[in-house]
């Protein structure tokens, strides 16, 4: 069967996920909505159908089966949830919302109507991530370290500190979920952030460093450390379990034991070109096991995030069972 699908928001990341479903069997992107008609009319323009200027008159005039929800972290207000009233699929590009009131409205309205959903965290469909969660199956971990250190994005937004969340929502989000699914669920946090270097850059509110101490409900520990500053160096992630370490930076993997090390890089086919192809299969099926992060999943990770903002403010722990 052919899967219908709608967009909401058409800017960067969307065009990405276009370029993907239009080389994958049964996926037919029929609607095209954002707030500035241009671009989904540019959308339109290329892959067919219609174009929109508000995803509700969308919903309502296009029979679809599936929206992309491809937004910034400010701009989620009730798109996933007419949705999901609507009876469509959910597939919600990372970060799901700015706040946890915001996630746990769109979670409770995906799960009141039943619908299937995907929270785009997809470094989780690497071949590295695969094989790095089965060299760790079976033992303890006793300590996880990630790092994103990249640059300032050109999008006036992304430096706004209410528009985007900062680096450890917008982007270090990746690093945590993946620490998420390699090491399991986090009890505790505590962070440090601060801007220091990037303080002439115009309307920036966010911070250029940050750090964040995890307890994970297993006992483990971790930190995840990121920076904006310019040039940036490298994203990755290390778990050292019993006897063996794990390194992950979405391209490679290493696992080093006493008998020495093993090191694999990642097939050709790209994880977000996998993850649609997962998404368009399930909502054709409904089999939505090969679905590795459904939207309250991706709420776990995205509380991280905001418990690490709300610790840096404070200068206490959080613990997220209160976030």
């Amino acid at each position: 069967m052919s899967v219908r699908i709608g967009f909401v928001g058409c800017g960067g990341i969307a065009n990405a996920h276009m370029k993907n479903l239009v080389k994958i069997e049964g996926a037919e992107m029929v609607a095209f909505s954002d707030i500035v008609e241009e671009k989904a009319q540019a959308a339109a323009d290329e892959y067919g159908g219609q174009a929109f200027g508000d995803c509700r008159e969308m919903y309502d005039s296009v029979e679809l089966d599936a929206a992309y929800i491809c937004l910034p972290p400010f701009a989620h207000s009730d798109q996933e949830i007419l949705a999901a009233q609507a009876g469509l699929a959910v597939f919600v590009e990372k970060p799901l919302a700015i706040n946890m009131e915001k996630a746990r409205e769109i979670e409770a309205a995906i799960d009141e109507a039943g619908v299937m959903s995907c929270a785009a965290y997809h470094w989780r469909y690497h071949d590295t991530a695969k094989w790095a969660r089965e060299a760790l199956a079976g033992g303890p971990i006793a300590m996880v370290l990630g790092w994103w250190m990249g640059g300032l994005p050109g999008v006036a937004w992304w430096r706004v500190q209410d528009e985007s969340g900062g680096q450890i929502l917008e982007q270090t989000t990746h690093i945590i979920d993946m620490a998420r699914y390699l090491a399991g669920d986090v009890e505790r946090v505590s962070a440090e952030m601060a801007l220091r270097v990037m303080t002439d850059v115009e309307n920036i509110s966010v911070p250029d460093v940050g750090t964040v101490n995890l307890r994970f409900e297993s006992g483990a520990v971790g930190n995840i450390t990121n920076s904006c500053v310019p040039p940036g160096w490298k994203n990755g992630l290390v778990v050292i379990g019993d006897k063996k370490t794990v390194i992950f930076d979405q391209f490679s993997f290493e696992l080093r034991t006493a008998a020495g090390s093993e090191t694999k890089t990642f097939q050709p086919i790209a994880a977000h070109f996998r993850e649609s192809e997962v998404f368009v299969n399930a909502v054709a099926t409904g089999d939505a096991s090969g679905i590795l992060s459904d939207y309250s999943d991706g709420v776990k990770s995205l509380a991280i995030s905001i418990a690490a903002n709300m610790s840096a403010e404070s200068g206490e722990p959080v613990l997220l069972a209160d976030v």
